[in-house]
């Protein structure tokens, strides 16, 4: 696709649709239709676009509570959003899809939305794992497709990686890379790569910390503890039921497998249990700690 084509996700009439209602999708629909945007949020679910509309509300909710937002913005923030399961209604300029880690299921949902849109729309994936040149292989006009990976809680969290695909067009990389920006986010660009940055480097974050409690060397509760005091916001055991043992997990099996199996990013047993066991953390009411 010629970067030419390609429209700027930077004017007022553009309109962001974020795809998948869950936890992620709900907070980044928030964050765009608090930077202005009009925003999309669809979910072929409507129990699970219900949910989203009620986190939403609360959140905007604290926020004027804790006046970091007046009544007045709260409500223009709420008329900037729009909920639809019927995906026939998502029309937009920039999509940023966050719903189940497969690949398949990106490209699916992908080439579904470029069917009903012009070929200039940008296609961001909110993975945390998955490879974007993978994604893209599949996809009609790769050139478009980029890594758009916010964090979790969304709304709070600054950082934003912004990940280049092997056929990722340039212009479409730097359109996002300003939109988060314009988001009041923290972009950092970087090439597609297993883990991208922060899940690469955070892998033995909780991979060591397991270990050492498998091999009897330190308490879970005494290793977050000291991580804490060491000027750590969360130590790796609060994090991985903060993030959700199935997620945490998920990403490393696939940087393990993505590196060959190498025996550095195995994965813990620990975790692989508590997995089995549903003890998934803070949604599951039960992870590392109780809830």
């Amino acid at each position: 696709m010629n970067s030419s084509n390609l429209r700027s996700p930077l004017v007022d009439r553009d309109i962001i649709c974020i795809i998948g209602a869950g936890t992620m999708g709900s907070g980044i629909a928030q964050v765009a239709a608090q930077s202005g945007f009009k925003t999309l949020l669809f979910d072929i679910n409507t129990a699970v676009l219900n949910n989203a509309q009620s986190s939403i509300q609360k959140s905007l909710q604290s926020l004027v509570e804790k006046q970091k937002i007046n009544t007045e913005e709260s409500n223009a923030i709420t008329e900037r959003l729009q909920y639809v399961n019927d995906i026939n209604l998502c029309k937009a300029n920039v999509f940023i899809e966050a719903i189940i880690e497969k690949t398949e299921a990106k490209v699916d949902i992908f080439n579904q939305l470029a069917a009903i849109n012009d070929e200039g729309v940008i296609f961001a994936s909110n993975t945390s794992s998955l490879s974007i040149s993978d994604i893209q292989q599949s996809v009609v006009n790769p050139s478009r497709v980029v890594g758009m990976h916010f964090f979790n809680p969304a709304p709070i969290m600054k950082l934003v990686e912004v990940v280049k695909g092997k056929q990722t067009d340039e212009a479409v990389a730097q359109n996002i890379y300003i939109l988060c920006q314009q988001m009041n986010k923290v972009p950092v660009m970087c090439k597609d790569a297993p883990g991208f940055i922060v899940n690469r480097v955070a892998r033995h974050y909780y991979l060591e910390a397991m270990k050492m409690v498998e091999e009897g060397v330190a308490s879970f509760e005494n290793i977050d503890a000291i991580m804490e005091a060491s000027g750590f916001k969360m130590g790796p055991f609060k994090l991985m039921d903060l993030i959700g043992m199935d997620i945490n997990l998920a990403v490393s099996n696939s940087i393990y497998e993505a590196f060959d199996k190498e025996e550095r990013f195995m994965p813990s047993q620990l975790q692989i249990d508590k997995v089995a066991k549903t003890e998934l953390g803070r949604k599951t009411g039960k992870g590392f700690y109780q809830y």
